[in-house]
């Protein structure tokens, strides 16, 4: 799934080619993605597109009518191409701009969406977000009080948008190994000056992840088509029982909420 390194590089790939560009129209080939994609965003016809930003994972396009908002789901993709250019079996929604270009969103499994907010609204999906982890607000303080008492592993809570967004499974993986934080510790454990550690490795991650154009796995590609490249420096995700880069010892995996989590468990003790 796109997770906020992804998310950013699309947004940084596509502005320049539709900040200030008025929207023609949209082109809705298929409706049900994993919401159905919202009929109101006919008001956004011949509005101009004031500012292109990101909220977590959601993609916001900003014009004084009000926002759309789209979401990659598990293997979705925007891509900048003319307006004329067929589309493929997953291109499911295109946004028409006067230059004679188009936004297009291709998603295979159809859990991405395109969605709608008012103006001057939030819309409900953003209301309860937690802090963004690449600016001032996220701090070793923050962690440390939304932390107190909870019994959830460490890895689980810097996965939860509520508290952090953007931190999905790549990253808390790799963060906590830089950290040399063992994934299962309860988050209530982890010490001030531990996760003094692992904010920094949260943003370290992060910042490099983008200058990579993100992680690509399977389905991810940026606005060009292109592939992103930080899954060569990746640590230990998904290296099981191969060696550590820093101590030789071997990686291992374990299962936590549903997820694979990879760690080194000389690096990280546990």
């Amino acid at each position: 799934m796109p997770e906020l390194p992804e998310v950013e590089t699309t947004r940084r790939g596509i502005e320049p080619y539709l900040l200030g560009q008025r929207i023609q129209s949209f082109t809705v080939r298929q409706s049900k993605l994993r919401w159905p994609v919202s009929s109101e965003l006919e008001q956004l016809n011949g509005a101009r597109i004031e500012a292109v930003r990101r909220r977590g994972k959601y993609l916001l396009l900003e014009t004084l009518h009000g926002t759309a908002l789209m979401h990659l789901g598990m293997s979705g993709s925007l891509r900048i191409c003319a307006a004329d250019l067929a589309a493929e079996k997953h291109d499911h929604v295109d946004l028409i701009l006067d230059s004679g270009l188009a936004l297009r969103l291709r998603d295979p499994r159809r859990f991405g969406a395109v969605l709608w907010a008012g103006c001057g609204e939030l819309h409900p999906l953003l209301a309860n977000l937690g802090v963004e982890p690449l600016t001032d607000e996220f701090t070793p303080e923050y962690l440390l009080a939304r932390a107190q008492g909870r019994q959830v592993s460490i890895k689980e809570f810097i996965m939860n948008s509520h508290v952090v967004v953007g931190v999905g499974n790549i990253y808390a993986n790799e963060a906590l190994f830089i950290a040399g934080i063992h994934p299962r510790c309860a988050a209530g454990q982890v010490s001030l000056n531990q996760l003094q550690k692992l904010v920094v490795a949260i943003k370290t991650v992060l910042k490099r992840a983008i200058e990579q154009g993100g992680t690509t796995l399977k389905d991810f590609v940026r606005e060009d088509g292109q592939a992103g490249y930080f899954q060569i420096e990746l640590q230990v995700y998904g290296r099981t029982q191969q060696a550590c880069y820093a101590c030789g010892s071997l990686i291992q995996q374990i299962r936590q909420g549903q997820r694979s989590t990879w760690y080194c468990p000389h690096c990280q003790p546990e």
